[in-house]
């Protein structure tokens, strides 16, 4: 069943309930009130019966029949009787001779009580009546009971036509309910028609096509808005698998089509052992490379799949840091760079060890490959706050700003790096974002265009050495 279809259903449904409740209250209110209004108006008519008698005979009257000297008894909807305390009628309005009703056990136990009875009373082939027993009492005695009666064919009559009106109207105001309903559920729906026609346009081929957002921040305007927000993250996505496979395609073709060409050669006419053990060696390199990049790539894929393992223990970075100093202080021997220790506070973070290594060393080394000879890197920590900061600073090439966002991007190395350096993959500093990510924590640039670049990473502290 449709959306649309749906709605109007359980708009219908609840709507009948409703107005089936509100008819079912409103009847009942209705003739508890109209029978309330009845026995309100029997007692007024037999409390006045009740004063006349006393005025007139005092507490006994006579056995006869006398009722045409008491006008107050003749009342056009109400009748009137009058019982000995056996239970004998001694007096009865004109209106009700040609039928007798007698008094039932209740009511006369009742009036013995000093108690008043209200009853109902239907008879074949006539409307219900309404009947009020009063007891009259002297000295403690019981000597009389007035009854008044009133027919209630009024009062079934009102709430028959009350029937009427509500079988005719709920019906039609129900279908005039389902009627609106129907129209304003297309008309609440329709931009999200429009929505699933927009998203069957949009194909894994064109991902630039944009929903029209309305300016009304309502939950149909939040949708579109969500459902841009995701075909901008899908074609971002997109572009960069394609740029990801251009890169990966060109930086793996480039030893391959190194080694294709040394050894086309080397194959061309005989050669000497040293040649071809030239040959082998640049093809161990590119190998190397080309490992390298497989090595790298696949930690990236896995570590987007969450299959990489964390561990979550203290480590002491200060410790570690002076530990990668000493260690790189090799690297940049061939180009007389220095790699220095600046201001080194103790500092204790969570996190795996042999991944926040792999990332100092990578930023050591990239600082190290970039800087000019006899230049110097300088690597500090200091705690600022919750944070330990980690600072690798160098002389070098420098990244201009425009380049700046995309240095985390996989394969993305600039113009500059290409020609200062031979080596590297692109993905170092892809890799090292990642494990600053994976410890709640993030890298920092800041870098000019032959001046110098200064990456930090920032970390939280554990809460022990806080």
């Amino acid at each position: 069943m449709a959306l649309r279809a749906r709605l109007t259903v359980w708009y219908g449904t609840a709507l009948a309930l409703i107005l089936i409740v509100f008819a079912t209250v409103l009847y009942a209110v209705l003739a508890r009130g109209l029978k309330d209004q009845v026995d309100q108006s029997l007692q007024q008519a037999a409390l006045a019966a009740v004063h006349a008698l006393e005025n007139r005979f005092g507490p006994f009257l006579p056995f006869e029949d006398f009722s045409a000297q008491f006008p107050e008894l003749a009342v056009v909807d109400k009748f009137f009787q009058i019982f000995s305390p056996t239970g004998n009628i001694t007096i009865a309005s004109a209106n009700i001779k040609t039928r007798e009703i007698p008094l039932s056990p209740t009511a006369l136990e009742a009036a013995f009580q000093g108690k008043t009875t209200y009853e109902s009373a239907r008879f074949p082939g006539e409307p219900p009546l309404r009947l009020v027993s009063v007891p009259i009492i002297y000295n403690g005695t019981l000597v009389n009971i007035v009854r008044v009666g009133t027919s209630l064919q009024p009062v079934e009559e009102t709430l028959q036509r009350l029937l009427l009106v509500l079988a005719v109207t709920l019906p039609i105001a129900l279908l005039a309910a389902l009627a609106g309903g129907w129209f304003l559920a297309g008309r609440a729906l329709r931009p999200v028609e429009d929505i699933t026609q927009a998203a069957q346009r949009i194909s894994g081929g064109d991902l630039t096509q944009r929903l029209h957002v309305s300016p009304s921040s309502d939950e149909i305007g939040r949708l579109a808005a969500t459902f841009n927000e995701m075909i901008a993250r899908l074609e971002t996505s997109f572009r960069q698998v394609r740029q990801f496979s251009t890169d990966a395609s060109h930086e793996l073709r480039t030893p391959l089509t190194v080694m294709k060409g040394e050894t086309e050669l080397a194959l061309r006419r005989p050669r000497s052992a040293e040649d071809y053990r030239l040959v082998l060696e640049s093809n161990l390199e590119e190998i190397d490379r080309m490992t390298r990049i497989v090595d790298e790539l696949l930690f990236l894929s896995r570590a987007d799949l969450g299959e990489v393992k964390m561990e979550s223990l203290p480590i002491r970075l200060d410790v570690l840091v002076e530990d990668i100093q000493r260690q790189a202080a090799l690297l940049g021997q061939d180009q007389g760079i220095q790699v220095t220790l600046g201001p080194v506070e103790p500092a204790t973070i969570r996190g795996d060890e042999l991944r926040i290594r792999e990332l100092l060393l990578n930023l050591v080394a990239n600082a190290v490959k970039y800087s000019r000879p006899g230049g110097k890197v300088p690597i500090s920590l200091v705690s600022e706050g919750n944070s330990a900061r980690l600072r690798v600073t160098d002389d070098g090439i420098g990244i201009a700003p425009e380049e700046q966002p995309h240095i985390f991007d996989r394969f993305f190395r600039t113009p500059a790096a290409r020609a200062h350096a031979k080596e590297g993959t692109g993905l170092g500093l892809s890799i090292c974002k990642w494990i600053a990510d994976a410890h709640h924590g993030r890298i920092e640039v800041q870098s000019a265009a032959g001046v110098g670049s200064q990456f930090t990473v920032i970390l939280p502290l554990s809460t022990a050495s806080n």
